[in-house]
């Protein structure tokens, strides 16, 4: 089955995860392998460090003179002296074999002169194992790779568990330093409200995510029924109620499904596209979506204004008339998949970040040539627009309390040195000449420019191999590098899949919504869990009552005072009002 992750395109099936740069198909992986004690033999006593506070204990700023000797100086390597080991926590993916015998960890270790002494835990129970290491005191010195919410960070940062890396990276991470000024975004998605750095992240800049919500719509239907791209929810209704009525795949019979989606896929809703042509609709996936405006620096809620309203008035039609798939607030994606293999094909249009939860983007399956995606919709009163996913909104490396100050600075650089491009290609793709190679004379990349790298494509058949990290730890993948690798000018063309991704998106761009609410802001710590709760709490009443509007089984004209009533009940002033003290303190 073809799946697809936040993050760059890779092989997976079924699990969500970040996306790798060179993407040709999707298939999904569930990952495995146990995790492993968290001793560490240079870890300090416990009773010394654990209850130390924030910024007091261990601080490397205030290192021994002694310290700075035992390293090299600052941009050359090895970085340590003498013999130093780091225990590190990461994820354990099913598709790397081994990382003790990595070649990647061979790699870095060499560089360095640091010897790392894995934690790892199953990828599918890495959250769980994170928070309940972290609450029982049991985590190594460096949390290596953890999805580290904002609130974890502040939350840990507080206690003294997270050290502050403020000064760590003034003064030993020239690398990290360099890329917050290049990248204008990135220090203040990256800085809790006390001013604090409390965790390093993984900047991933791909296109296609930042404008995720699209909506994929098949080309030669629109020949076949002479109509053109719709431009309005107008047009739109006009074209899907074509593909109901004038038989586009040719068979005689009134099979096609108009619309469709699955709440399954990343960016499979297809409320939140339709939504967006009369108020801003931030839902993405079932762990985003504030459903909050910004106007004039206010923060408000959306789902009960009047706009709002109207876009499940026109959701409601579209569904009535037999527009939008029955099935597409309860499938999941393998249902899509099953949809899209259908002969002959039925799937007129469909909500998703990627087409490739359809169909498989490859010359074996060429029915994904005939989409195209549908650039924002224009609505009744106007407004156009789409949300722009970009930011930083997780961290994953963070050096606890558990480390001495030599421990501190060794884990500081041997982040600092995953950040250069030289390290991404390598952790990413492995060894040169096995799956990469740098590019020839002759060889463009994705935006007609000479090309750096080339993939070499793996003919090998295997699933588990030992090469890489495949995007564990911190990282910088810029745009400029994704671009840089040699890709098929041809965006149908086999191995043009995420060529085709960045020119599809480039046409959602030019909209960029003013009004949503900014991705990347911290919560104050205060105010973090019971924003948590009225988050999920006002989401959870907002999508249960849009699926019972739009399918009839309540009556918006009837119903919808009893439903704007209901937010009273949820805390919605107290909501706004603590987004609106994050807006303030980013």
């Amino acid at each position: 089955m073809v799946v697809i992750q936040k993050g760059g395109v890779i092989t997976v099936n079924k699990t969500k995860r970040t996306f790798a740069a060179a993407c040709t198909a999707i298939l999904a992986c569930t990952l495995v392998l146990s995790a492993c004690s968290s001793n560490s033999d240079n870890a300090p006593n416990k009773s010394e460090s654990a209850n130390s506070p924030a910024g007091t204990t261990n601080n490397a700023a205030d290192a021994p003179a002694k310290a700075d000797a035992l390293f090299s100086p600052v941009g050359q390597y090895p970085i340590v002296t003498k013999p130093t080991t780091l225990t590190m926590f990461a994820p354990q993916f099913p598709s790397i074999e081994n990382m003790d015998t990595n070649l990647f960890t061979k790699y870095v270790e060499d560089k360095t002169g640091i010897q790392i002494k894995w934690e790892l835990v199953p990828n599918d129970a890495l959250n769980d194992r994170k928070q309940l290491m972290l609450a029982g005191g049991d985590y190594p010195e460096v949390l290596l790779h953890a999805d580290l919410t904002k609130d974890e960070q502040m939350k840990y940062g507080k206690q003294g568990v997270f050290i502050p890396l403020n000064e760590l990276i003034d003064k030993y991470a020239p690398n990290f330093k360099k890329i917050m000024e290049e990248l204008p975004y990135l220090k203040g998605s990256v800085t809790a409200p006390d001013g604090n750095i409390y965790a390093l992240p993984q900047i991933n800049e791909c296109y296609h995510c930042n404008f995720a919500q699209k909506l994929w719509i098949n080309q030669a239907w629109l020949d076949k029924v002479g109509m053109k791209m719709p431009t309005t929810t107008d047009e739109l209704y006009a074209v899907l109620k074509a593909f109901k009525e004038q038989d586009p795949n040719g068979n005689g019979k009134k099979d096609e499904i108009p619309l469709t989606g699955s709440d399954e896929m990343w960016s499979g809703n297809i409320a939140a596209f339709i939504m967006n042509s009369f108020i801003i609709d931030d839902y993405a996936d079932k762990d985003s979506g504030t459903f909050l405006q910004v106007k004039d620096g206010k923060v408000d809620l959306v789902a009960d204004k009047d706009e709002w309203k109207q876009g499940l008035l026109f959701l409601n039609k579209l569904y009535a008339e037999g527009l939008i798939d029955p099935a597409a607030f309860t499938q999941n994606a393998d249902a899509i998949q099953q949809l899209g293999n259908k002969d002959p094909n039925v799937m007129g249009s469909i909500t998703t970040a990627l087409i490739s939860y359809a169909f498989g983007p490859d010359d074996k399956h060429p029915r994904h040539k005939e989409y195209v995606t549908v650039p924002p919709l224009k609505g009744p009163n106007g407004v156009q627009q789409t949300p722009y996913f970009a930011g930083v909104s997780k961290s994953q490396f963070a050096i606890t309390n558990k480390a001495t100050e030599e421990q501190q600075i060794a884990a500081i650089r041997f982040a600092d040195s995953l950040y250069t491009e030289e390290s991404v290609v390598l952790e990413e793709h492995g060894p040169e000449g096995v799956e990469w190679r740098k590019a020839t004379d002759g060889e463009m990349d994705m935006n007609g420019q000479p090309a750096k790298y080339t993939p070499i494509p793996d003919t090998s058949g295997k699933t588990v191999k030992n090469g890489g990290w495949e995007q564990i730890g911190p990282s910088i993948r810029t745009y400029q590098y994704r671009d840089s690798w040699t890709a098929p000018q041809d965006p149908l063309a086999e191995g043009g899949y995420e060529t085709r991704l960045k020119r599809e998106s480039e046409k959602y761009e030019p909209y960029i919504s003013k009004e949503m609410y900014p991705s990347s802001v911290f919560i104050p710590l205060e105010d973090a869990e019971i924003a948590a709760q009225l988050r999920t709490t006002i989401r959870d009443y907002i999508k249960s009552n849009m699926a019972q509007f739009i399918t009839g089984s309540k009556d918006i004209n009837k119903e919808w005072d009893s439903y704007v009533k209901g937010f009273d009940g949820l805390q919605v002033d107290k909501y706004t009002e603590i987004y609106q003290k994050g807006i303030a303190n980013n």
